[in-house]
């Protein structure tokens, strides 16, 4: 685990690198960037950003691409105004790379639709009936009348042979 220190900086970098893409980097060719994580290494030299892009699967990796260029292009207006801010001798060098997040949520979107629509279809085969019978809990036996009074008498007689 890294330090608290070393969290709080990884935190402020996510926070100025958000606030940059937001305001001041004016690329056309930046799509809808979200910074989802920053990790800083435990010397903070390195800080690498994770980042999304907001859009349609069919145009996806067109704009992955080309906000990935854009990113790289603004690196070092970034890099510099994170220096002014975080007030370090030695600023971190930023990577960026895109997250896999989005496309493991879609994956496992696309299984778990899936295994819905299996389930479904193994329901409908399966039908209406009960594969025991239509009450499954035990109900207390009800002794009849005669069979209790007989039951009483042998345990009476049972208690006079013993003594």
């Amino acid at each position: 685990m890294s330090s608290p220190r070393v969290r709080r900086i990884a935190d402020r970098i996510q926070v100025i690198v958000a606030e940059m893409l937001e305001r001041r980097i004016k690329d056309p060719r930046l799509g809808f960037v979200t910074v989802t994580d920053v990790r800083v290494s435990g010397d903070t030299q390195q800080a690498t950003v994770f980042y999304t892009v907001l859009g349609s699967v069919e145009d996806q990796q067109a704009q992955m691409t080309a906000s990935a260029q854009a990113l790289e292009s603004a690196k070092g207006l970034i890099r510099s105004e994170v220096g002014k801010q975080l007030g370090m001798r030695h600023v971190p060098s930023l990577t960026f790379i895109a997250d896999a997040l989005p496309e493991t949520a879609r994956q496992l979107d696309e299984v778990l639709a899936r295994a819905k629509q299996q389930d479904e279809e193994v329901a409908a085969l399966r039908g209406d009936t009960y594969a025991g019978e239509s009450d499954p809990y035990k109900k207390p036996r009800v002794r009849d009348e005669d069979l209790d009074d007989d039951w009483d008498a042998q345990d009476d007689t049972d208690d006079r042979d013993e003594d």
